[in-house]
């Protein structure tokens, strides 16, 4: 029984190596999600049937169990089905924090002396409250503008060294629960001072960075309960998610200290006036947009937040099919971090059945652009900004999609307001440049409609 119980668990595992590596591609994506889903499904079951027959839990925490998977399993369903795309990042986050206080709660019930619980209990307690706070800025209930504390850095320092302490001494003391309960204190205090003074421009780092916390606190709760698929799926999304906090840090040139550091991005676009009237801006109507479109031999769509924002991206993707069946070449250009969180974009669109072998990353996307009639950019605003080419600004060196080197550039946003990083887009004056003011979803039904009149 237990050789059997070991090898269904090896099977759990590899079952989320080969679903981790699936989701690599937006093709095999969903199938590396369901292959997940079933290893992990496999895994609880298996560990019921060990529970059941070491007679290790009562009937009363049976129920229990029973009831708090349903509840947990009906609200997580529930949620996932009815959140709109625009409020997956928050969702994230929210998971991350859920992910990180359970796994802390595990080592809390433990109470078992152990180097491995007070680290669950530490990184734990960080993503929770740190999680929740920037589920709190990206929902617009905390501002996203940086939020410093007096003494921040400073405070933040004496809590590192305070749960440090108070963990020695509880690993020491051989389990005494007030010393963990400072632990799980500090590190709730320690959560809030990290995601605070982090701006709206680097959530989608940050969501990565809480997300490799989860996993890695998930992974400690698997060594305080002798559990190998805990520990396994753990130290899977604690990597993945460090691996890609690195990646999309580099995506904006900051390194991971700085973002931590924070105070970076306003985090709240400024609304200013449309481009009626500015002499610094040349406006266009969606007919004349549209025929420039159709007359186009190749064109590179552009997504960003304002998309998101309007759910237009089935509009996005009718509006290229429309295109593709007069014989234009249509890709789609997805800087790494468009929207707000990592692959936010490809998402959207693959939720609109855009065809996989349209989504170009920045670096497929960028040679293009010198072959391109028209780079036609929805709501992108920092991502495309070619300030980051100058020092001594926010985006400076931060890679950006070259759309200024197609032979013109739409740009469809609502206004000429600001980006997270707060500043003006100089792509926006470029003589090559015509904005569309409009938001996302009528502007693209206008371009569309437009598309169709000028067929007929």
């Amino acid at each position: 029984m237990n050789t059997t119980i070991h090898l269904v668990y090896l099977a759990c595992a590899v079952s989320f190596v080969i679903g981790l590596h699936w989701m690599n591609a937006p093709a095999t994506a969903r199938r590396g999600n369901q292959i997940s889903a079933a290893g992990m499904a496999l895994a609880i079951l298996t560990t019921v049937v060990v529970l059941v027959r070491d007679h290790t839990v009562t009937l009363g925490a049976a129920v229990a169990l029973v009831i708090g998977s349903a509840a947990g399993g009906l609200a997580g369903l529930l949620t996932a089905r009815r959140v709109q795309m625009t409020a997956m990042p928050q969702l994230v986050s929210l998971f991350n924090a859920v992910g990180g206080g359970a796994a802390a709660l595990i080592a809390l019930g433990d109470r078992t002396a152990s180097v491995f619980g007070v680290l669950d209990v530490a990184i734990g307690g960080v993503t929770f409250t740190g999680s929740l706070v920037a589920a709190g800025k990206l929902a617009g209930r905390i501002p996203g503008r940086p939020i410093t504390v007096p003494f921040g850095r400073w405070l933040s320092a004496a809590l590192t060294a305070l749960a440090a302490a108070l963990g020695v001494w509880f690993v020491a003391d051989g389990g005494n629960q007030w010393l963990l309960g400072g632990v799980t204190l500090a590190a709730l205090a320690g959560g809030l001072l990290l995601s605070l003074p982090i701006g709206g421009a680097d959530m989608p780092v940050v969501i990565s960075l809480l997300n490799a916390f989860t996993g890695t606190a998930v992974a400690m709760a698997g060594f305080v309960l002798d559990s190998t698929p805990l520990i396994i799926a753990g130290g899977l999304v604690g990597a993945a998610g460090a691996i890609l906090t690195k990646l999309m840090a580099d995506a904006m040139n900051r390194p991971i200290s700085a973002i931590m550091a924070g105070g970076y991005g306003t985090g709240d676009a400024v609304a200013v006036a449309t481009g009626s009237g500015s002499a610094a801006v040349r406006e266009i109507t969606a007919d004349d947009a549209a025929i420039q479109l159709a007359y186009a031999s190749k064109v590179v769509i552009v997504p960003g937040y304002g998309l998101a924002a309007a759910q237009a991206q089935h509009e996005a993707v009718a509006l290229a099919e429309a295109l593709t069946e007069r014989g234009v070449e249509v890709t789609y250009a997805i800087h790494p971090v468009a929207g707000r969180m990592p692959g936010h974009m490809n998402v959207l669109l693959a939720e609109a059945n855009a065809p996989y072998q349209q989504l170009k990353d920045l670096e497929e996307s960028n040679p293009e652009f010198a072959r391109t009639d028209v780079a036609l950019i929805i709501g992108a605003n920092d991502v495309t900004n070619p300030a980051a080419r100058r020092p001594g600004n926010p985006v400076s060196g931060m890679p950006i999609l070259d759309v200024d080197k197609a032979r013109s550039v739409i740009v469809l946003k609502r206004s000429l307001g600001h980006g997270y990083a707060g500043i003006d887009n100089e792509l926006y004056s470029d003589p090559k440049t015509a904005m569309l003011f409009a938001d996302a979803k009528a502007g693209l039904g206008a371009l569309l409609s437009g598309l169709h009149a000028y067929a007929d």
